[in-house]
Parts: structure tokens; C-alpha cells; sequence
């Protein structure tokens, strides 16, 4: 009995990644949320301990009452909840599986010739130079004068977030280039948690501990990191399921209408803070949804325009050059029994070894190979632009009987 312990180890990584990353995004959303639904305590003892804002919720039959305090309690309560192991363990299972899939894999899901002819392990050495450069730019930001503003702040980060997705896609094959942006902003947001908000949190209760009074920017600090780590959240989550859709990345331009589609990810997650805070601002609604639209058109232009000349008539290419195509660029995955380095079983259980599953994945094989051209992964067969037509003619012909 075979084992492909690679596969099984993906999607275990991934699967805990998913479990962490829910868990992290959940306590985060939530206690934002909080935040900004406090009211102004009424109960006069309660201020004079200084409590700055309660909540009352009702949940799943309960009632529960929220309190936060301007800066923190007089004393340390005897049990004290941390909010910590969700980021650390989403980040530690996100890396894991980059190395596993994008670093164990760099020739295929990294490297792309055609834009830069990379080693691997130059290739490897430039994606983790971007995460650990990331987190050392954004964090010299918020320390700077810069870090007072969040608007200002937030508008030289989202450059420089732009900048970075430019240069990654001169480097990396496309799908290689959006993964690092993802795992940029990952470690940015990690790093905030364990730098940062984390060890802010344990020097205030060093104090209370200590019966001195804590430092209101400690808290101030934190809560800003958090804050940025919201609106950094759905960027991040539309970048782990981004390899779904090559019509966003697999264009010359993919860092632009990734670019976009961060703007429209800020947009929705600044709608519903102003909403939590009794602000509802339906221009912002509206605002997402033409944005969105906008992102649409521009993938679709950027597509059109990095169409080859390259063309064919339908019905002018014969079965025979087809398959050998496909024995060339595709079978070394796709098949029933792969020979590819990093494939035992075939993607997805796809298999191109006879004529009919050809036909059977002919959409899915025109969108991938020919409209988004993400297909060989990283181009490593070498396939051509008349390869790509000559696929295209026949898929067409095909699908007219």
C-alpha cells in the first residue's frame, strides 16, 4: 500500500490553517465589534473604577455584560482570558504550507523563466526576503510620525502593498507573486499580534500586578494594531482562495486588480465598523459594489489585451496534434499515473489520458490553458502561443458537434 504523505501533509496543514484562521478572524471581528458598540457606563461606581463603556448582548438564551476599562482595572482579576494562540498557530500552519507547496516546489509554483530566471533556492530566499522586509517596513511606519494618522498611514501602506505585488510579479509566476502578498500581509498582522499587542498587554498587568499604573499608550498601541489587522483581514482571505479564479492574477497586470480588489475588501470592512458604531453610510455600500465592478472590467480589459494573435480555424487541427500536445505539457500531471516530481495522484483527481476526459474538462482546460494561460504551472513544459492556439481550435470544433 502506497501512501502519498505530501498530499496528506497539505491537507492537514491547510485544514488547520482554515481552523486557526476562522478562530482568529472570529475573536478579532468580535471584539472590534465590541469596541465600537460600547456605550458610556451608567452605573456611577462603575466609572469611578473606571470602566469607559459596557455592553449588554443576549446569545444562544444568555445575557452577558460587557465592560472595558478606560486603561485597566484597579487590581488584576484572579482570571484573565488571552486572545493569542489563533494568530500564532493560523500563521505557523500558513508558512508551513507555503514551504511545503511554494519553497519545496519552487520550480513549478514559484519560478517562471519567462519573467526571471530564478534558482529555487534564490527564488525561496526572495519570497521569505518580502515577509521578513514587510513586517520591518510597516512597523518602521507605524513608529514614525506617519503612524499618528490612520488615514495617512493607511494610504503609504496600501502604496507600498501595491509596489510590493508589482515587484513580486516581475519575479514569481503569477499564482507565486499573489500568494506572497498574501503571506506578506499575514506576517504583518501575526507579527502585530506577537510584537506588539501581546507584549503591551502583558506589560500592563506587570504593572497591576506590581499596584502601578499602567501606561495608556501601551493599550492605545495595541488597540491601533488591531484595528489595522481588521482591515487587513479580507485582502487576506480573498488571496488564499485567489488560485481559484487565474481570471484575477493570470495577466500582466494581476497586481493592479489585485490591488483593486484590496480597496474594495477596505471598503466592505469600513462599512460595517461605521454600521457598528451607529454610522450606517450606504454611499459605502454602493461605493463596494461599483469598485467591485470596476475590478471586473479591468481584469476583463487586462485579459483582452494579453490575448495572442495567434489564431487557428476551427476544425483545422486533427485529434493527433492535439494528444500531443497534452502527452507534452499536460500528462506529466494529469493522468492516472503521474510522473511529475511533486505529483503521485493527479490534481484534483483531473485526468487527461484519453480523448474523452479531455472533452469532458474542455472548459475548464480553454480557461486555464488558453484564456488565463496559468497552465503548465509556471510554463515549466515550455508550451507556446500556437500550442495554445492549436488547443484552442480544436476545443472549438469539438464543442460546436
Amino acid at each position: 500500500m502506497e501512501l502519498d504523505f505530501t498530499s496528506w501533509l497539505s491537507m492537514a496543514l491547510r485544514w488547520l490553517h482554515l481552523i486557526t484562521g476562522i478562530a482568529w478572524i472570529g475573536s478579532s471581528f468580535y471584539f472590534v465589534w465590541l469596541d465600537n458598540n460600547l456605550r458610556k457606563a451608567r452605573d456611577k461606581a462603575d466609572t469611578e473604577k473606571g470602566v469607559s463603556g459596557e455592553l449588554w448582548a443576549v446569545h444562544g438564551g444568555g445575557f452577558y455584560h460587557n465592560q472595558k476599562y478606560s486603561v485597566a482595572p484597579k487590581e488584576m482579576p484572579a482570571e484573565l482570558h488571552w486572545f493569542k494562540w489563533e494568530a500564532y498557530f493560523t500563521w505557523i500552519s500558513g508558512f508551513l504550507l507555503l514551504a511545503l507547496i511554494y519553497y519545496y516546489g519552487a520550480s513549478v509554483f514559484l519560478v517562471d523563466a519567462a519573467k526571471y530566471d530564478l534558482s529555487p533556492m534564490m527564488a525561496v530566499f526572495l519570497g521569505l526576503s518580502f515577509l521578513v522586509g514587510g513586517w520591518i517596513g510597516y512597523d518602521l511606519l507605524c513608529r514614525s510620525p506617519l503612524g499618528r494618522s490612520n488615514g495617512a498611514f493607511g494610504l503609504v501602506w496600501f502604496i507600498l502593498l501595491t509596489f510590493s505585488a508589482w515587484a513580486l510579479a516581475q519575479l514569481f509566476n503569477d499564482r507565486g507573486a499573489y500568494i506572497h502578498v498574501g503571506a506578506m500581509i499575514g506576517t504583518v498582522m501575526a507579527a502585530n499580534v506577537f510584537m506588539v499587542i501581546i507584549p503591551n498587554q502583558k506589560k500592563v498587568v506587570v504593572d497591576l500586578i506590581a499596584g502601578r499604573s499602567p501606561d495608556p499608550k501601551l493599550g492605545q498601541m495595541a488597540k491601533q494594531r488591531s484595528l489595522h489587522n481588521n482591515y487587513m483581514t479580507l485582502p487576506v482571505l480573498f488571496i488564499m482562495i485567489s488560485n481559484h479564479y487565474p481570471q484575477t492574477f493570470a495577466n500582466p497586470y494581476g497586481w493592479l486588480v489585485l490591488s483593486g480588489i484590496g480597496v474594495v475588501g477596505w471598503l466592505i470592512r469600513h462599512f460595517f465598523n461605521l454600521k457598528n458604531q451607529g454610522r450606517t453610510h450606504y454611499g459605502l455600500a454602493v461605493l463596494s459594489v461599483v469598485a467591485f465592478l470596476g475590478v471586473m472590467v479591468m481584469a476583463a480589459y487586462f485579459k483582452q489585451a494579453a490575448k495572442t494573435d495567434v489564431t487557428l480555424e476551427a476544425g483545422s487541427v486533427t485529434y493527433t496534434a492535439v494528444r500531443k500536445i497534452v502527452n507534452t505539457h499536460c500528462i506529466a500531471c494529469h493522468s492516472i499515473s503521474p510522473r511529475h516530481e511533486f505529483f503521485e495522484e493527479a490534481p484534483n483527481g483531473v485526468t487527461f489520458d484519453s480523448k474523452d476526459n479531455i472533452l469532458k474538462y474542455r472548459d475548464q482546460i480553454r480557461q486555464r490553458v488558453v484564456v488565463s494561460k496559468d497552465m503548465p504551472l509556471g510554463n515549466e513544459t515550455g508550451m507556446t502561443e500556437v500550442e495554445r492556439a492549436t488547443l484552442e481550435a480544436w476545443l472549438q470544433a469539438e464543442g460546436a458537434k
